[in-house]
């Protein structure tokens, strides 16, 4: 299958499905056929998830097979994680099967661990977080509880910045129990705000409905600024999917009471609060960024850039979402490819094998190599696309 592009990957599959047209495919996913060319061709990238969830689903395969996710596991960029996920699996396995053998390190130890694990994790070091898991699950399943939460939540991340959605799904219910079996309120809540996230993006609706049961069962916890930190992510990413599955008005309801629960929560200290979630009022803005950019509000989403700082973050995650989505909205209409390069480089700066592995950053630039053929390409283009692995012969 070709790798290029999301563009041709459409392709690939539009021809696969009896060489269905492009001006039924533009039919059957409510677009034009103009745009589903211009897709294709590499000359302009897709930006909403509710664009791929339409083309996927007129097309009847998954947004994974759209975006070629997990992708090649020989690709350099994985870094060896490909090859621990089996291992990873298996300890998943293992783990949900219930035999569990008594710990072999004292829980200090095992704490230790998790800390290094999720100093990488906030690097956006997933390749090196996943080569560490497999071992990491093991010991953290023999201690079970907050241990076992925290250790299955890193999976669940690392799964799904690896595009082994199935995999961070099943990673998630392991730390929703495991927290459940404590009864520890924000273990909970953070286990299903990462369930909410794995989930595909064609499940929008389950994933608002998740989310909204696990809002109503913090509820009365919410007194503890831990769950309140917890509460405010889980509207963020209700908001999200819920502008994705065109319920705009479900959306602004969620925003608001994550701002309400910002304004008074204020940013969190150095190590980003409770799981380093950065919930207040900057992580607010950031994903204001995002639903502005699913909603196609790509001034917007370059406004509000430019009522943020994000260098005191520490997650690479939530630094680089800044610049990527920033990108994307400046390489939305071609004319300020220059901007959108030196965004897009900045992500690539902050966490490297992140952006490699992002395949919508692979798609933004493909566009923007494909206009620059038309000129002369910068040095800095030919740079992110030799690191993305895109051809730019003409």
């Amino acid at each position: 299958m070709p790798a290029d592009t999301i563009g041709a990957r459409i392709r690939y599959w539009r021809l696969r499905r009896g060489g269905m047209s492009q001006t039924v495919l533009a039919g059957l996913a409510g677009l034009s056929q103009p745009f589903i060319s211009q897709v294709e061709s590499g000359r302009r990238s897709i930006d909403r998830r509710s664009t791929l969830i339409a083309i996927a689903a007129a097309l009847q395969v998954t947004v994974a097979d759209l975006l070629e996710q997990p992708g090649d596991p020989t690709d350099p960029a994985l870094n060896g994680a490909a090859d621990a996920v089996p291992a990873i699996w298996a300890a998943l396995l293992e783990i949900s099967d219930g035999d569990r053998g008594a710990p072999t390190m004292p829980s200090e130890q095992v704490t230790a661990v998790l800390r290094h694990s999720n100093q990488k994790r906030l690097a956006g070091d997933y390749p090196a977080v996943a080569r560490g898991l497999p071992p990491l699950l093991d010991e953290a399943a023999r201690h079970g509880g907050a241990i076992l939460a925290e250790a299955a939540y890193q999976a669940t991340t690392c799964l799904r910045h690896l595009g082994q959605r199935h995999l961070a799904v099943d990673a998630a219910r392991i730390a929703q129990t495991a927290a459940e079996d404590v009864d520890h309120h924000a273990w909970r809540g953070a286990a299903r705000f990462g369930y909410v996230q794995a989930l595909p993006v064609e499940a929008a609706g389950v994933a608002s409905r998740v989310a909204g049961r696990a809002m109503d069962d913090l509820q009365q916890q919410a007194a503890n600024p831990q769950v309140r930190q917890v509460l405010g992510q889980l509207h963020l990413a209700a908001a999200l999917r819920a502008t994705s599955d065109g319920r705009t008005t479900d959306a602004r309801g969620h925003l608001v009471e994550a701002e309400r629960e910002a304004a008074t929560l204020g940013d969190p200290g150095p190590g980003g609060g409770f799981n380093a979630m950065c919930f207040g009022p900057t992580n607010v803005v950031l994903w204001q960024m995002a639903i502005a950019a699913e909603a196609g509000e790509y001034g917007r989403v370059i406004e509000l850039s430019r009522a943020v700082s994000v260098d005191a973050l520490p997650i690479a995650n939530r630094r680089q979402a800044y610049w990527m989505d920033l990108g994307r909205a400046l390489a939305h209409s071609g004319r300020t490819d220059t901007q959108a390069l030196a965004a897009f480089s900045r992500a690539d700066q902050i966490a490297p094998s992140l952006f490699v592995l992002n395949p919508l950053a692979r798609d933004a630039v493909a566009a923007m190599i494909r206009r620059a053929r038309r000129r002369a390409m910068s040095k800095e283009l030919r740079i992110l696309a030799r690191r993305l692995s895109i051809a730019v012969e003409v």
